[in-house]
């Protein structure tokens, strides 16, 4: 594709419309007003449609290919609302069996697709990388010609580039034609128009910058689109939910095992009715009302480099109270409350009781406790008796279509126990204890009659917080993102770019003027011009084209009403 010179001298791409440098059309069109969108330059994915890189190019330049992007990611962001997310579901609940138990089919479905991590699934990333694509490809190509062509633009324009401005005019009328060019030249310049001469003709310039907001925009929305993608970078982002239960502590999230907390005690706060600057307010509450939520928190961090988990040195490192809106910071972490469980099963403690021909057996002194988050499996004694724990159920649940029992999800929230007796003189050739199921109000044999019961002498219950850890490296990313956003988004929307081309043709006078938008504002300019000067005002060539249509269409009414 061989590139075109112009009668100017100046050499345009292949598929210029009008040369960049004096506005001659390159390229016949059956159009009275020259297409002015993107001041006629050829660009790449108008011109180069043979090798796969063009192909791919000119698919992305398509704007229409990018409101498809868009409209796509607005679908599929909108089915990740349906259902909540994987990471807002309830503390130990299962992803692969809640949709299903919470929300039927529709809910397995939702879970099978992948749609509980929407936003984290490789389509989406992919939806977001096309966008950002698009971007920039679109922006490419079309900003580096336009820039090209309006910088090589020359004063003294074609005659035939001016004749076919939407506002054009000329005359022979004025006398001076020199003086009068000087004095709109001091009109123009007083209305703060960039003034070129060059042998006598002008062109007058006014907010060219503003040519650069719809692309300055898409440089603010490719940085914003780049810091979300960099949230699903660990070192980039962090937003990680932990529960600690009283005097529990717990590896922080996202710190790969070098910080933890010791959760020292969560409590709520009630406003004092005795308060006289809250009664009212308390009174008409008619229940009482939370002053604040708060865990006492000791932050720990690992001593030793060598060893993770438990077992690791851990030495404090500071002591805060963690309440809504007052974090605990350190590093780049922040911990915040947002949420808590009050009187949570943590321990039931049993004793054995003998309940057949033994009744009359003493077994006071065998009593043990198990942990409800990690239980023992085995309690042995020192009076021959042994307890296994043959099923645990933390949350039971009978399943719907097999009838066997399952647990919802970890928390102990409806415990039941599968315990098996082993008493000291079971016979040699009986291989199996006494099975009874045990939990709240509940205390079943499993086997038949038994000799022996597990009864419940005590509950231990615990209050938990839920904090989250959060960190973020890319809030100055898709700030500094957002705020060029808005710069060009005010660039392209307050201001525009306008032009006006005054020329000495032989005695006659040439004027012209064209506008990205605001042309009213740019008649006005040409308004000042004539009353100032001799200067006629130019003609809206399109507004007349319209006008003689119709009074065309007009006379045809007539005459075929004539005729009829």
């Amino acid at each position: 594709m061989e590139k075109v010179k112009c009668e100017c001298g100046h050499v345009n791409p292949f598929g210029t419309y009008l040369c960049e440098s004096c506005g001659k059309p390159l390229i016949e069109d059956d159009g009275q007003v020259a297409d002015m969108r993107y001041e006629g330059v050829a660009r790449r994915s108008q011109t180069y449609r043979k090798t796969f890189i063009d192909k791919v190019w000119n698919f992305f330049s398509s704007v229409k290919v990018g409101i498809w992007i868009i409209v796509l990611l607005l679908l599929t962001s909108t089915l990740g609302t349906i259902f909540p997310q994987e990471m807002y579901l309830p503390p130990g609940e299962r992803a692969a069996t809640f949709y299903e138990n919470e929300y039927g089919t529709l809910g397995k479905l939702y879970y099978q697709l992948g749609f509980h991590n929407l936003y984290s699934s490789w389509w989406y990333m992919l939806l977001i990388a096309a966008l950002g694509i698009s971007l920039v490809i679109c922006s490419l190509d079309r900003v580096v010609p336009l820039y090209r062509a309006l910088k090589t633009q020359k004063v003294t324009r074609h005659t035939k580039f001016l004749e076919r401005q939407k506002l054009f005019n000329k005359t022979d009328k004025i006398i001076n034609q020199d003086e009068a060019i000087k004095k709109a030249e001091e009109v123009l310049k007083q209305r703060r128009y960039n003034v070129r001469t060059d042998k006598g003709n002008l062109l007058a310039e006014k907010g060219r910058f503003s040519r650069w907001g719809p692309y300055i925009n898409h440089i603010g929305l490719i940085i914003f689109l780049i810091g979300c993608m960099l949230r699903f970078f660990p070192e980039m982002y962090v937003d990680e939910h932990i529960w600690a239960r009283d005097g529990e502590t717990v590896v922080i999230k996202g710190t790969n095992g070098e910080y933890f907390l010791r959760n020292e005690e969560f409590k709520i706060v009630l406003y004092d009715e005795e308060d006289e600057k809250y009664r009212e307010a308390l009174e008409r509450a008619g229940a009482p009302v939370v002053q604040k939520f708060q865990t006492s928190a000791t932050l720990l961090k690992r001593a030793d480099t060598d060893t993770i988990g438990a077992d690791a040195e851990l030495e404090e490192i500071k002591h805060h109270y963690i309440r809504v809106n007052d974090p605990l910071r350190f590093n780049e972490f922040a911990l915040y409350q947002v949420d808590f469980k009050l009187n949570e099963l943590a321990a039931f403690t049993f004793t054995l009781e003998a309940v057949g021909e033994d009744t009359n057996k003493d077994l006071s002194d065998i009593q043990f406790t198990v942990d409800l988050y990690e239980p023992d499996m085995v309690y042995e004694f020192d009076n021959g008796y042994r307890i296994e724990i043959v099923e645990y159920f933390p949350n039971f649940k009978v399943h719907e279509t097999t009838r066997e029992p399952t647990t919802i999800n970890r928390i102990p929230d409806n415990p039941r126990i599968v315990f098996e007796v082993f008493p000291p003189d079971m016979a040699p050739e009986v291989d199996r204890g006494e099975l009874s199921l045990v939990g709240i109000q509940v205390n079943e044999e499993l086997n038949g009659e038994n000799n022996y019961r597990i009864r419940m002498i005590d509950v231990d219950m615990r209050n938990v917080t839920a904090l989250t850890v959060r960190k973020d490296r890319t809030i100055p990313i898709l700030i500094i993102g957002g705020f060029i956003f808005m710069i060009g988004l005010v660039q392209g929307s307050y201001w525009h770019h306008r032009r006006i081309w005054i020329q000495n043709r032989n005695g006659e006078i040439w004027i012209a003027g064209h506008a990205n938008k605001n042309w009213h504002g740019l008649k006005k300019d040409f308004e000042a011009i004539s009353e100032e000067t001799s200067i006629p005002m130019p003609i809206d060539q399109l507004e007349d084209n319209i006008q003689e249509n119709e009074e065309v269409e007009g006379v045809e009414d007539d005459n075929d009403t004539t005729k009829q």
